[in-house]
């Protein structure tokens, strides 16, 4: 009982974070046994900031071990956020904020998504990278939006 309070209070001191939604994928490596190679699309909207969904595309691995979830998958990804809605801030922003995350491999690699906010400039940047626990990946992505007032066409 003492471990599952224990989790329950983990869980809920865990930042918010976006989930990801499956735009379409691609196949890049026939597999025999187990699914393909592919790169995925995927959208998440910014929990903390309305009017933005940020698309993002990365490989996954396939085969056995990919069907099992026991795979790695590669470093590489790419990032496009935009505006999609009038922008309003739900609370305060912190720059370097972790606003998606999500595992790569079974247990040590993670890719995420931080938030800068470039005041001087009145812009939005995400970046996103791969880590691991012991020796992360220096590639990585950025974009930028620029925070302007939304125009609803007729």
């Amino acid at each position: 009982m003492r471990v599952a309070k224990g989790l329950l209070g983990l869980l809920l001191a865990m930042p918010l974070l976006a989930s990801a939604e499956e735009i379409g994928q691609v196949s890049t490596v026939f597999k025999f046994v187990g699914p393909n190679d592919r790169i995925v699309v995927e959208a998440f909207d910014d929990p903390k900031v309305e009017g933005v969904t940020c698309y993002l595309s990365r490989a996954k691995t396939g085969g056995v071990k990919g069907g099992l979830g026991l795979a790695e998958d590669r470093a590489e990804a790419s990032i496009a956020c935009r505006q999609v809605g009038p922008i309003s801030f739900k609370g305060e922003l912190k720059d370097g904020e972790e606003v998606f995350k999500e595992r790569t491999s079974l247990v040590f690699k993670t890719m995420q998504v931080v938030r800068f906010l470039d005041k001087k400039r009145n812009t939005l940047v995400y970046l996103v990278y791969s880590d691991r626990l012991i020796e992360g990946s220096p590639q990585n992505a950025v974009t930028a939006i620029p925070i302007l007032p939304w125009t609803h066409a007729q």
